[in-house]
């Protein structure tokens, strides 16, 4: 494993400590639960940073995670 590798590792590793902290010490509210759309977009992202080797797939992948985030932030407003 090249160094480049080894950091997006620990990344990933430190990010998914970070939400799983996140999901066990906050206590669920009614108005802040996750949709799939996030859900969806997240995992986009996650797999951009992971195929980050070439760029135009990782960039790309990401690019539709963020895409997502922004849909559903306006589904969300629309709704209120």
């Amino acid at each position: 494993m090249n160094p480049s590798q080894i950091y997006i590792a620990i990344s990933i590793i430190v990010l998914a400590l970070i939400a799983l902290l996140t999901f066990l010490v906050n206590k669920p509210q009614k108005g802040n639960k996750l949709t799939p759309l996030v859900g969806l977009a997240f995992a986009f992202i996650v797999a951009g940073i992971v195929f980050g080797d070439d760029r135009l797939i990782g960039y790309g992948l990401i690019g539709v995670g963020v895409i997502l985030s922004i849909i559903d932030m306006i589904i969300k407003l629309k709704s209120k």
